[in-house]
């Protein structure tokens, strides 16, 4: 029988608490841009994650946020789950963090992160490549689905929504703790990926059902009015659409990535390939 490892019986030290009851502070002031200006986190280097959701999705990807932040009646009912979560926590008043959130029903908690670092582009990777893609909801949702379907690496054209502003944190649900995110982008900057470019069209191109997909790849999604750039298109190998029998002149982005990239998925694992 082998010796168990000694398991260490002594409490955790908890985190400093530092209360805030001053609509003037000058740290709230900050909380506050993050939560509510999408491009603040690029200034101040850290990021604002609204909710025990995206919290524990940090938490469970080995991040370690550098404060905890809590209104005041959350803190003294249930705070003990969170309290050495963070290297400092930060109790608010109730008044005072309901104007840090952004939320109609305001969720008591959060927590800031570093701004993780921008990773170096992989040429091998599966890739999602987000061209001027602008509604926050949308650019959030195909982060959840390029997470689901295998797509590790999501590249993002310059004047496409803030990958790690609020409301695109919110939309992807933690998905962004496992994907590598690079932002700001020309069209020249993906001629480094080794897959191939797939670019979706509402008006030429195969059909998607009917398409043999290569894996890896790199799936591209275009503006919501104005689709694929020519830039990236003339880059693409294949270009693709999806057959809409029910009559409508076009999806949504959104929806046209999850359809797509679970394709791609799905091909990936059919005989054969």
């Amino acid at each position: 029988m082998t010796n168990a490892a000694p398991v260490n019986t002594e409490p955790a030290k908890a985190a400093p608490v530092v209360h805030i009851q001053s609509a003037a502070n000058a740290l709230l002031k900050d909380l506050r841009r993050l939560a509510h200006d999408n491009a603040a986190y690029r200034k101040q280097g850290r990021v604002w994650l609204e909710g025990d959701h995206l919290a524990r999705a940090a938490l469970a990807r080995g991040q370690t946020p550098a404060l905890a932040v809590f209104s005041a009646s959350f803190w003294q009912s249930g705070h003990a789950q969170w309290a050495q979560a963070a290297m400092k926590n930060i109790v608010l008043d109730d008044a005072l963090f309901a104007t840090l959130s952004t939320l109609e029903s305001p969720a008591r908690m959060g927590v800031v992160l570093p701004l993780p670092p921008a990773p170096a582009l992989r040429p091998d990777a599966p890739s999602l490549v987000l061209d001027r893609v602008q509604d926050a909801g949308n650019v959030g949702a195909m982060l959840r689905s390029a997470a689901a379907f295998g797509f590790t690496q999501v590249l993002a054209m310059q004047g496409t929504a803030a990958l790690w502003g609020p409301k695109v944190l919110r939309a992807g649900m933690g998905a962004h703790f496992g994907l590598r995110l690079i932002e700001g982008l020309r069209p020249e900057d993906v001629d480094a990926l080794q897959a191939p470019l797939l670019a979706t069209s509402s008006h030429q191109g195969e059909w998607l059902h009917r398409a043999r997909l290569p894996w890896p790849c790199a799936w591209v999604m275009g503006h919501e009015g104005q689709g694929v750039g020519a830039a990236l298109m003339q880059r693409a190998a294949q270009q693709v659409r999806i057959a809409q029998p029910g009559g409508e002149e076009s999806l949504n982005v959104g929806a046209a990535a999850a359809i797509c990239l679970h394709a791609s998925a799905v091909a990936r694992l059919a005989p054969g390939m």
